[in-house]
């Protein structure tokens, strides 16, 4: 008996390691060996060790890049108070109250999350921009020389971030409040105690991990952030910004010195806020029961509340409103007038006539279907492995399966440049760079840790005992895999998996590095429309970006069950 129980866990030992060896291949491969590229790059000066680079970012002689890395800070940690403070609000008035219309308020207030970062950027000028249309408008109607306001610099960046990124707020603020047991805030008022000091010392507490996650979202998207302060900033440095600037140079050793740092500040932040979280237990000892909706009966709050749900949901439709007005405009219809005046098919005729036109579509499909089956089939043995196995260093590869999270995509795409810029053993003997399967590669190593976080919280929940009860059935372990375990865990899988495809869908980030002008997705191409002025092409082209992802989100939803807010 021992010995067949002894043969029986070597059996499992040597099987666990079966399963990791594909994982650890993959992360050395393509995480772990690009990031020590990036850092020895850095740490290199003709041809030897050398701290010359990290001299020359910190000398106080030339404060570019210094003023670079203090704008990326305070940005972001702007960022994150202003979408906190837009986020927050609502996710309470729409979880804690009901009035009329409350459903379609709710529901249009996660609209900014179908709008690629450049896309929403864009959006933003075509509207408020010197030229925009309410600007161009407003300079019109008041009879002034000049536009009453121009989208730019520290302001806009501002502007964009909190328009796109309080989605984070709102949606994780939305699903804590739903957790919390009523009881509690019910027993804290009955003992005496004031609304505020209920809110203060019994709900601020426990939305602190939901606070937590939504921050260190913001902060990260923030510091990574690269289409704003591309299109909005100026004369203002982000440290995203001048990697790609060094990049362009031709200075790789500084680019990389750039991105280790800035991969230094998101870690840093990344591990305070984790901290923080673990100072205390956020744990719920109650019943499980959800927050109820205190209906508004008061009419001089019931009606405010709907008109400004309203106003809101003008607001939030505004930009992918202006994208489809404007796709209707023929190239060079729309000049020195305050708002375009002719309309027709023409630029989605040509998308659909014209094969280089389209090919941008077709490669951005093409890449995001090759970079998301990657994701789902490594993300579900990497998530298994970590939750259902038993080996040493478990953390160790935890921290590997997100270490793509944590850094900005400027820094994913300089660790691609500097490891396969020459021929190695991990893309056998090729050179990757400057072809068409570089994007795809990078698209699949930066969503890696979307799939696996969505599966792990799946797999967490799934009783040990279903998998093993089908093993001594009989069923081999591929077999109780594919008919148990799997259909048990596949929603979880494919929230991580939508999220990654509508992320490689609109990535222009790591793009604008990587790409060639034959793989050239959709985010490049709208970048190079603008820059020739073909405003109506441009917003063609950024309406079939947003129905991509919408089409995607609506399928998930209406038929694989997968809701937008599970994404997150």
């Amino acid at each position: 008996m021992a010995d067949r129980l002894l043969k029986s866990l070597r059996s499992e030992k040597a099987f666990t390691i079966l399963l990791l060896i594909p994982i650890l291949a993959v992360l050395f491969a393509y995480v772990l060996y690009p990031s020590f590229r990036t850092l020895t790059e850095s740490l290199t000066a003709e041809g030897r060790f050398s701290l010359e680079h990290y001299r020359q970012f910190f000398s106080p002689e030339t404060l570019t890049n210094l003023e670079a890395l203090w704008n990326s800070l305070y940005i972001s940690i702007l960022s994150v108070l202003l979408s906190g403070l837009v986020g927050v609000p609502l996710a309470f008035i729409f979880n804690r109250y009901d009035f009329p219309g409350r459903s379609f308020f709710a529901a249009a207030a996660v609209l900014p999350i179908v709008l690629p970062p450049l896309v929403g950027v864009m959006s933003f000028l075509f509207l408020y921009g010197e030229s925009g249309l309410i600007t161009r408008t407003l300079q019109s109607l008041l009879g002034l020389d000049e536009p009453p306001f121009r989208l730019g610099g520290v302001s806009g960046i501002l502007l964009v971030h909190t328009y796109t990124m309080y989605v984070y707020f709102y949606m994780t603020v939305s699903a804590a409040i739903h957790r919390i047991d009523p009881a509690l805030e019910e027993a804290a008022t009955n003992l005496g105690a004031g609304r505020w000091t209920v809110f203060r010392r019994v709900t601020l507490p426990l939305l602190t991990p939901a606070l937590v996650a939504a921050s260190l979202l913001v902060f990260m998207t923030s510091m990574a952030s690269f289409s704003a302060p591309f299109l909005l900033a100026g004369g203002f440095r982000v440290l995203s910004l001048q990697i790609y600037i060094s990049k362009l140079n031709g200075d790789l050793e500084m680019a990389a010195t750039q991105s280790v740092i800035l991969s230094i500040f998101s870690i840093s932040f990344l591990l305070l806020m984790r901290w923080y979280q673990g100072r205390r237990d956020y744990g719920i000892a109650g019943k499980g029961v959800s927050a109820h909706r205190r209906e508004v009966q008061n009419p001089w709050i019931k009606w405010p509340l709907v008109g400004l749900g309203i106003l809101g949901v003008i607001i939030l439709l505004l930009p992918h409103m202006t994208l489809i007005v404007l796709s209707f405009v023929p190239e060079g219809a729309w000049t020195w007038q305050t708002y375009p005046t002719r309309f027709s098919l023409e630029n989605y005729l040509l998308l659909m006539e014209d094969p280089n036109i389209w090919e941008p579509v077709k490669n951005s499909l093409n890449m995001a279907a090759l970079a998301t089956a990657g994701n789902f089939l490594f993300g579900i043995l990497a998530s298994y492995v970590l939750v259902k196995r038993k080996f040493a260093g478990k953390n160790l590869l935890d921290i590997l399966v997100m270490l793509p999270w944590a850094l900005p995509a400027t820094v994913v795409a300089m660790n691609m440049i500097l490891a396969f810029n020459q021929p190695t053993p991990f893309t056998l003997g090729n050179i990757l760079v400057g072809t068409y399967w570089i994007l795809p590669l990078t698209y699949f190593v930066r969503d890696i840790p979307l799939v696996v976080r969505s599966t792990n919280a799946a797999l967490e929940q799934l009783d040990d005992s279903l998998e093993e009860a089908a093993r001594n059935l009989g069923a081999g372990w591929f077999t109780a895999f594919r008919r148990v375990v799997l259909p048990l865990i596949l929603p979880g899988a494919l929230a991580g998996t939508l999220l990654a495809f509508v992320t490689a869908v609109g990535e222009f980030v790591s793009s604008v590095l990587l790409y060639t002008i034959d793989n050239r997705p959709i985010s490049i191409e709208i970048m190079n429309q603008l820059r020739m002025f073909n405003l109506g092409q441009a917003a063609a082209y950024a309406v079939y970006q947003i129905a991509l992802i919408g089409i995607v989100m609506f399928i998930s939803q209406r038929f694989l069950g997968v809701k937008a807010h599970q994404t997150l």
